[in-house]
């Protein structure tokens, strides 16, 4: 059994040999654990200092593509280098590495596709209160969409199996969390969550320059996956709202023309009548919404048996180099790593 332990990075020389240095090197259940940095378009030393502090594998990516975008690279590379169970953390050192076998504990014990550590964020005193509330609020939505029970939707801590993480494909340009929990949810993946604890903050986070930017930036990201995965609850809801309106403006006329004075109100009708015609075209995009819902679910399908072929063949990994120096039988591509990618 290998694990892999995959940690995306920008800019991250200051802080990266403490977050390396944190992670475990055994962990029972497996015979293997290795680390595997995501280079994000980094512009320090990165690379050179991942590699000075013994990490196994890197995926360097030519351009900063974003979060989200170097969460499924490192995905998709730890697949191809033959991990069984895949661990995503933090370059911050944010979540504690001593942490990870509690993470992996109910995918070892078959319990589990997919876990997410809970950082029980009313704990976490650097939060202010609006921020653990919003963080309350988006994982409310998200567990709505993805019929799931996880506390903590936007924690990065969270752990992978081999098949979990062959379904997983992110098209967010923003970030991975809370996509991968409604598709796990919607590909009725088992997902479960573990409490896990964090450490002292050490940097401010690169993704929310200002509160009113995460609060704008999580708001329509919860919106876009929401109506991605649910259009007909958010377009049909919002059809039946602008039609219950229209009734009411309309009802106001009737009465009024009832009344004899149906000629002062006229403007009512034509209120109502634009009402009613939105509520249709709401109802509309909602039917739409549906059928592009089916078809990104066949597409993901078609994805996960590419996933599956690109495996069998051995296709090595994109943008990769080697980390730390490794004996010539654990070399990715060698003898072991590509009995490793048999299916």
């Amino acid at each position: 059994m290998k694990l892999i332990i995959q940690i995306p990075c920008k800019d991250e020389e200051e802080h990266l040999p403490a977050t390396l240095a944190d992670l475990p090197r055994t962990v029972p259940g497996f015979d293997t654990v290795e680390t595997l940095v995501i280079d994000d378009g980094s512009t320090d030393r990165t690379i050179e200092v991942a590699r000075a502090n013994g990490v196994n594998h890197i995926v360097k990516l030519t351009n900063n593509k974003g979060l989200a975008a170097g969460f499924q690279a490192g995905l998709d590379a730890a697949l191809k280098l033959g991990a069984d169970v895949v661990v995503n953390t933090d370059a911050d050192n944010q979540y504690q590495g001593a942490d990870i076998p509690r993470l992996v504990a109910p995918i070892l014990a078959g319990n589990a596709d997919m876990v997410i550590g809970d950082r029980q964020v009313e704990t976490i005193e650097h939060f202010s209160p609006l921020k653990k509330s919003l963080q309350k609020l988006g994982s409310w939505v998200v567990r709505q969409a993805s019929e799931t029970t996880v506390p903590d939707t936007t924690s990065g801590f969270r752990a992978y199996n081999r098949e979990a993480a062959l379904q997983m494909q992110v098209v967010s340009k923003f970030t991975y969390t809370l996509e991968t929990i409604i598709q796990a949810g919607k590909l009725l993946v088992a997902v479960d969550h573990v409490p896990i604890r964090t450490n002292p903050k050490t940097r401010e986070s690169r993704l929310f320059p200002s509160m009113g930017a995460y609060v704008r930036r999580n708001s329509i990201s919860i919106f876009r996956i929401y109506a991605q995965y649910e259009p007909l609850k958010v377009f049909w809801s919002a059809g039946a709202v602008m039609g219950v309106i229209s009734l009411a403006v309309w009802l106001r006329f009737l009465v009024s023309w009832i009344d004899g004075q149906g000629a002062g109100h006229v403007q009512s009708l034509i209120l109502g009548a634009v009402l009613f015609m939105a509520a249709m075209l709401l109802f509309a995009l909602g039917v739409i919404g549906d059928l592009l819902a089916a078809q990104r679910t066949l597409s993901q399908r078609t994805f996960e048996r590419v996933r599956r072929i690109e495996l069998a063949l051995g296709i090595p990994p994109s943008h990769y180099e080697p980390g730390a120096p490794q004996s010539k039988d654990r070399e990715p591509g060698g003898t072991d790593d590509r009995e490793a990618l048999e299916v």
